[in-house]
């Protein structure tokens, strides 16, 4: 693997952990699912060789984690952190999936 896969591996695998603490609580299950799912098996996929076409799926799934964390920093007080959390990370993963070019 490359060290372009191995940042965006890490940077996938940090928002997994992200999701997991956020919506980790009692009757968020759903959204755990639903959030922590996607970047959990992009990272997978690269571990097991996935190329080019992983990193471009990461790249714009990051898109929407993105404008998600946008969307919550602005309307959710309480949860800026974690939703600034998903920006950093998410722009991380779009440099990372960029990176071979």
């Amino acid at each position: 693997m490359s060290s372009a896969h191995r940042l965006l591996c890490t940077a996938l695998l940090a928002l997994v952990a992200l999701y997991a603490s956020w919506f980790g609580h009692e009757g968020q299950r759903i959204a755990l699912v639903v959030f922590a799912l996607p970047p959990l098996l992009l990272a997978i996929a690269l571990v097991r060789g996935g190329g080019a076409r992983t990193a471009f799926w990461a790249g714009v799934l990051a898109l929407l984690w993105f404008s998600h964390g946008i969307m919550v920093a602005w309307t959710r007080p309480p949860e800026r952190l974690f939703a600034l959390g998903e920006i950093g990370l998410s722009l991380a993963i779009v440099m990372a999936a960029s990176l071979t070019g």
